[in-house]
């Protein structure tokens, strides 16, 4: 549904459409009902199954959902409307959108798919080990034939014999496991042909990966309530709220928000399906859509979960769930399996959880790859490759990068990776915030006010939030900081005010009310006025979110996760960020160097804008080849003009 755009404030005034390329020619998934299935099935992963309901569990209950109701809505579903908007306005990739904005920003794409590259490398490995356990589970030697199996049991089953970490070194992997590097070429080839036949084939693929695990997990949940102790569960996972947890253990809004990221996974995936969608197709609803089912679809499974954990507690006669693995590897390969083996005919139960955690995690894998193909196919460079050539090198230099997570080591380098993607997602979370908030039309904005004036807003915005974390986690005093904040923020508007009052002097058709709505909403607010007149409806609330609202809340959160500590074994308190896991400097390394990496990619496009022109796009170089065709067009016609007012002039002369 359409809605008039928001007039423009004179100073931001435009007749000029943001947008050149229409996407003639581009694939359409073939219905609405074809992207809900794509863009869910990318959203609902393995996270859905063991982070969220353990999350639910940990952090008090019930309570658990304000702080994840409000991430969802004021976090992740406008990061959501912000990446499908821009796909389907410009018709383009993350690295094309955020190019479209300003040149020096296709870093910001470039970093957002990198994250989604480097995430897929190690979330296939997962695929991988769940092909492993599948089959393994039909081997004559099969683990679960025994009669009394215990989560411990089963969790040292799976990190023993299918990670094959029996051997594993403290400070390096010592060898590939070959069944591991087997099965996650099987999933490659899956992936690959997901991928390398177009949208059309992925989205009827998506149909089946998403549509399966739902009427299991259905199929689960009616079976475990009916279990003897199943209450007791639902019970521990839903039925009580902790409200002291706000108080007791302050990061629970963290890792709510980071939970919404990590499961929308705005890394490119919603640009590139957005990119694939009719101009007109109605964005916010469609996001809201997303991320609603993403969500309900996490909730749906912790009550599939906790009452089969509630059953296996009651045959282990345990007083609580805690008692049990309910997170995790130690829930999905331990406790949860465990618990179906109880059942009649337990090993098929068994194998069909393997097939949904299959289903659940291909759909999301390929998506990944979708973000990244779609990117190469806008630039002019390999516009014209073929799909399934490209396809084909993009997934085969993954499953080589991949094979790191196949030695006996694997799952410490993805432990160790994981920790670190998730600072990766809320960097990159930020600066598409900036660059969509702050920067869009920033050029027009320094001309109608001035560099000066511009430039010291920004620097007083997020200069105040940096001087309050270093205060908060630097020096540890969250009064000072707080006190930092506001003090640094009112100087910095005061000057910005005195700025503002000198230029109204310089040019008296300026007014307070004008000056102000430039300032601090102009960017945003054009923004959201050229996406709503390709994609309808997005609410004023938004524009406020992305530029007033997200960013600052993700610089806070990226600078807290850094200052987080732990316990080491010798009953020290050290930063996790460098010592995670308490694994070795090898394992740290590779997980910080992905944050430096996307850091790099975006840096670097700042400043040097010309090494990214190979993603320059196939619309932006049209248009500057018809522009040089127009000004020979138009040196030609001054060269005609030129010669017949000569020959006039010499005609003159002579009479």
């Amino acid at each position: 549904m359409d809605s008039p755009a928001v007039s423009p404030t004179p100073l931001l005034k435009t007749n000029e459409t943001s947008v050149e390329t229409k996407g003639e020619g581009r694939e359409r998934f073939s219905s609405r009902l074809a992207f809900y299935f794509s863009a869910v099935g990318s959203a609902v992963g393995f996270g859905n199954v063991w982070r969220f309901p353990s999350l639910v569990f940990e952090y008090g209950g019930g309570a658990f959902f304000i702080p994840y109701l409000l991430a969802l809505f004021l976090v992740g579903i406008p990061l959501l409307v912000l990446e499908i908007s821009l796909g389907q306005h410009f018709q383009l990739g993350d690295v094309g959108c955020f190019g479209k904005i300003h040149e020096r920003l296709r870093g910001v794409g470039l970093a957002s798919i990198a994250c989604g590259y480097m995430l897929v490398t190690y979330y296939s490995m997962l695929l991988a080990w769940t092909f492993n356990a599948f089959f393994a589970s039909f081997r004559a030697d099969n683990f679960w034939d025994q009669d009394e199996v215990s989560g411990t049991e089963a969790k040292e089953y799976f990190y023993q014999t299918i990670i094959g970490m029996d051997i594993v070194g403290d400070d390096q992997p010592d060898r590939l496991v070959g069944m591991n590097v087997f099965y996650s070429l099987l999933t490659w080839v899956v992936i690959y042909f997901s991928l390398a036949y177009g949208l059309e084939a992925s989205g009827k693929v998506s149909y089946l990966t998403m549509g399966f695990p739902l009427v299991i997990l259905f199929v689960f949940l009616g079976r475990s309530l009916t279990l003897e102790g199943s209450e007791n569960g639902i019970n521990e996972y839903i039925g009580e709220s902790n409200w002291g947890i706000f108080s007791d253990h302050p990061e629970i809004w963290s890792r709510a928000v980071s939970q919404i990221l990590f499961s929308l996974g705005t890394v490119g995936i919603m640009t590139a399906y957005g990119s694939h969608c009719k101009r007109n197709e109605p964005a916010f609803l469609n996001s809201c859509v997303v991320a609603l089912s993403n969500s309900m679809f996490s909730f749906i499974s912790g009550f599939a979960v906790f009452a089969t954990l509630g059953h296996l507690a009651y045959l282990e006669g345990l007083d609580s769930v805690a008692d049990l693995e309910y997170s995790s590897f130690g829930l999905v390969f331990g406790s949860w399996p465990v618990a179906l083996g109880t059942l009649p005919g337990g090993q098929h139960w068994i194998r069909l959880f393997f097939i949904m955690l299959f289903m659940l995690g291909i759909d999301s894998a390929f998506s990944f790859m979708e973000a990244f193909l779609t990117v190469l196919h806008d630039t002019k460079l390999f516009h014209n490759v073929d799909r399934k050539r490209a396809s084909l090198v993009l997934t085969a230099c993954a499953f080589l990068l991949s094979t790191l997570y196949a030695t006996d080591a694997g799952l410490i380098f993805l432990d160790s990776v994981d920790y670190y993607i998730n600072f990766v997602i809320i960097f990159v979370g930020f600066v598409k915030c900036v660059a969509a908030g702050w920067v869009y039309k920033i050029e027009t904005q320094i001309e109608c006010l001035g560099p000066k004036i511009v430039f010291v807003y920004i620097t007083t915005t997020f200069g105040s939030v940096l001087l309050a974390c270093a205060m908060w986690f630097g020096v540890g005093n969250a009064a000072a900081g707080f006190f930092g904040l506001v003090i640094s923020y009112a100087m910095g508007i005061a000057y910005v005010g005195y700025l503002m009052k000198k230029k109204m002097h310089e040019d008296p058709t300026l007014t307070w009310s004008d000056m102000l709505f430039d300032l601090t909403m102009g960017n945003v607010m054009k923004l959201r006025e050229d996406l709503v007149s390709s994609v309808g409806h997005i609410p004023v609330a938004w524009a406020f979110l992305i530029r007033h609202f997200i960013p600052q809340v993700l610089l806070i959160l990226f600078f807290l996760g850094a200052d987080a500590t732990t316990i080491d074994e010798e009953g020290n308190e050290v930063k996790v960020f460098g010592s995670y896991g308490g694994y070795a400097t090898t394992y740290q390394v590779l997980g910080i160097l992905t944050v430096v990496f996307a850091g790099f990619l975006v840096v670097s496009s700042l400043v040097f804008p010309n090494l990214y022109e190979a993603l320059e796009t196939v619309d932006e170089t049209e248009k500057s080849v018809d522009k040089n065709n127009i000004d020979e067009i138009e040196m030609a016609e001054k060269d005609q003009v030129d010669d017949i007012g000569n020959e006039q002039l010499s005609k003159g002369e002579l009479a």
